[in-house]
């Protein structure tokens, strides 16, 4: 670090003790024992969500495990080779990526081995551990999700070829694999065209850990370290939200922290982060769409993924889902998690993120200043915004989803698109949707104010009476567990086929039962 420089909050690329306000990582491994991996010599995996610390969890532990002086450890990325599924194609890289390691970590570069096909990467590393020999060799091979196709396969038969040899200045006594997915999920396509298991040219993985999410007190003592540096505090409100916001996840609550004290607050600022000042930063990552969130956004091409979220989005039920691969990717993407029992978008951020990006095309042909949504001293009028809306579903709801691709959850997504059209930057929604609930719940924030929004939708397996008193005794609950004065109204969609169908006139309707108010549409 620069002499008289701040340490910062770091969100891109892994975290430097010297640089970053950060904590150790190995603290966060979940199932792994990374002193028997050493002392029995083992191979093992560990998987994680992108951007959470993987990476500086490996490079941290080369670094101790160098300066103790045991053992040498070398740090090996083999990013270089995605889309590399030919062995040939992949082979120089692999080798310069040992060298590079090597060279990173302190180590001797290897210089002479086979440099053949097949052989090459088993080379570099028996002729690493020689020159590091009497110290045992462990490498760390990170990013090893990218490998694919023959080229994973050949790697995975390398590392299984040395493992029966292994040992001081014969081959690394150990090894780990590090990438977003365990290695059983991995889908290899080997050169006969036939799908490969994995587990068949690694049968000798010992182990599979992953890195879990920062605790609520991971997340205070990292802003501790700040306040310890320069005297800044955050109060109790601007930490809860920071935790509410992100569950822990590693680069959002930097990603909250390095705004709210960089770029929200100046640099030389040290006021307190206060609630207002972190709900700033929220915003502004929303918007600045970041690389990491970007990364979330193009997922939803996927089909399978989409099918995930539109499924979340509608409170629905698919009893396959668990078996599916797009299921097994968003978990390993981090992109949902369980929360109270119930299976949800990972975290609010993301949920904005998403929500945002399914809504896009909508907001942009929604023409926001037509509308009348606010009382004359520029406070939201939820009714009239409301009542607004359902002239605009009447006008243009069947037109427009002939048009959509997210046809299961068009109604929702309208709505979503109408409110953030209309609220754009001076609002905020809140979104709450998991499998099973049978409904999607809006918390809208403006200016201060609260309204409460839950969406049901009327299907033809449905008794309208049935939904309406459900749907009524879930918009109490939520209400009650918020404020019970908040303003709370419940949108019913009639999205029943054919005959079934009520006519407009009345489909769209406007009544207050129990002191919730009930819009039809």
């Amino acid at each position: 670090m620069i002499r008289g420089m701040l340490k910062f909050f770091n969100k891109t690329g892994p975290c430097d003790p010297g640089w970053h306000y950060m904590l150790p990582p190995a603290d966060r491994i979940v199932g792994a024992q990374l002193d028997r991996y050493l002392r029995h010599q083992l191979f093992w995996v560990l998987h994680a969500p992108r951007q959470t610390g993987k990476t500086t969890f490996l490079m941290s532990w080369a670094r101790e495990l160098n300066a103790k002086g045991e053992y040498a450890a070398c740090y090996v990325s083999v990013e270089r080779c995605q889309g590399k599924t030919d062995d040939a194609a992949a082979t120089p890289i692999f080798v310069d990526s040992v060298r590079w390691g090597a060279k990173l970590c302190g180590l001797p570069i290897p210089e002479s081995f086979d440099t053949a096909p097949g052989v090459a990467l088993a080379s570099s590393m028996q002729t690493l551990a020689q020159q590091v020999a009497p110290k045992p060799l462990v490498v760390f091979f990170d990013e090893v999700d990218v490998l694919e196709g023959e080229t994973l396969v050949s790697f995975l038969r390398q590392l299984r070829h040395g493992f029966s040899g292994r040992g001081v200045g014969l081959f690394p006594v150990s090894i780990a694999l590090a990438g977003m997915r365990d290695l059983k999920d991995y889908i290899i396509l080997a050169k006969d065209g036939k799908n490969v298991n994995p587990g068949s040219p690694f049968n000798i993985k010992a182990d599979s850990a992953t890195l879990g999410n920062f605790s609520r007190k991971d997340v205070a003592d990292l802003f501790a370290q700040r306040t310890e540096e320069t005297g800044q505090r955050i109060t109790p409100e601007a930490l809860a939200y920071v935790w509410e916001q992100s569950r822990g996840q590693p680069w959002i609550v930097n990603s909250l922290f390095e705004r709210a004290t960089l770029r929200v607050l100046r640099e030389t600022d040290f006021s307190p982060v206060e609630l207002h000042h972190v709900q700033e930063a929220r915003e502004q990552i929303v918007e600045a769409r970041e690389t990491h969130l970007d990364a979330l956004e193009y997922r939803l091409d996927n089909p399978e993924i989409y099918h995930i979220v539109a499924t979340l989005i509608n409170g629905g039920i698919d009893m396959e889902m668990a078996k599916t691969e797009g299921f097994r990717l968003a978990m390993d993407l981090g992109l949902i998690s369980n929360e109270s029992g119930a299976w949800t978008v990972a975290n609010p951020i993301y949920r904005e993120v998403l929500a945002r990006r399914l809504t896009f095309g909508y907001q942009i042909n929604i023409p926001g200043d037509t509308f009348r949504w606010q009382h004359p001293d520029g406070s939201l009028d939820m009714d009239s915004l409301l009542l607004e809306f359902q002239k605009f579903w009447r006008r243009n709801s069947e037109l427009w989803e002939q048009k959509s691709d997210y046809t299961e959850v068009f109604p929702q997504l309208l709505l979503m698109a109408f409110l953030q059209r209309l609220l754009n930057g001076g609002g905020h929604i809140n979104r709450e949707y998991a499998l099973g609930r049978g409904r999607l719940d809006l918390l809208v924030e403006y200016r201060g104010a609260e309204f409460l929004i839950e969406i049901k939708l009327l299907r033809d397996c449905d008794p309208p009476k049935d939904l309406l008193e459900e749907g009524l005794a879930q918009t109490k609950r939520y209400r009650d567990s918020i404020n019970t004065s908040i303003p709370s109204y419940l949108l019913i969609f009639d999205r029943r086929s054919g005959d079934k169908k009520a006519p407009w006139d009345d489909r769209v309707y406007w009544r207050e039962t129990d002191g919730v108010t009930v819009v039809g549409l």
